[in-house]
């Protein structure tokens, strides 16, 4: 059994691994452009990862997600404000690793504690969801006050209020995909393979 979990968790890896480079570089799979953003779905595989692989692998698809979003920054941005905002790791890179991190440490601690698959993925899901939202806005109007103002038609002191105002019109609806589509993946992976959830590895 541990080596057709050890096998399980390599195929599964791979397949994570795979699905997020396809979401990234092709159009409308990862991504939808809005305005001086985009609206994403590609964070519930990292979130899928993260609670069926733990926080150690969630963490490194969210990586492998954040570099691929600065390459494709430079390479093929699908909004004017790409390449300035997304070419920073710290913008890029940082919210989607904490998004594998979040995501597993929440479910494991949840699972452990409530036996609860179903709620504990629910509630990972959606506060790992919000991380990758918050961090990513908050980190643009921060770090470029002035250029994502002007992207977004507002002043320097009015941004935060337009942010606010993107975290319901994205933040929300990103949110609940997450919280209706991760714990369909998630049951289907843990019935089909001898992976054991709350096994934090």
């Amino acid at each position: 059994m541990k080596n057709n979990s050890k096998a399980y968790r390599l195929t599964i890896r791979g397949i994570l691994i795979a699905i997020i480079m396809v979401q990234s570089m092709v159009p409308f799979l990862g991504y939808i452009p809005l305005f001086a953003t985009s609206l994403t779905i590609i964070h519930i595989t990292v979130i899928v990862a993260a609670i069926t692989l733990g926080t150690k692998d969630g963490m490194l698809i969210g990586l492998i997600w954040g570099l691929l979003t600065m390459f494709r920054a430079w390479t093929m941005p699908t909004t004017p404000m790409d390449t300035l905002i997304f070419t920073n790791p710290v913008i890029s890179v940082l919210p989607r690793v904490l998004v594998g991190f979040v995501a597993g440490f929440l479910f494991s601690f949840l699972y452990k504690k409530t036996k609860k698959m179903s709620v504990s993925t629910v509630i990972s899901a959606a506060l790992a969801s919000l991380t990758n939202t918050v961090l990513v806005l908050g980190l643009m109007g921060f770090l470029y006050t002035g250029p994502v103002a002007e992207a977004y038609k507002t002043t320097s002191s009015g941004l935060w209020t337009v942010l606010l105002v993107v975290v319901g019109t994205n933040g929300v609806p990103e949110m609940i995909a997450a919280m209706v589509i991760t714990p369909l993946i998630v049951k289907a992976i843990f019935t089909a393979t001898s992976l054991i959830p709350g096994e934090n590895k």
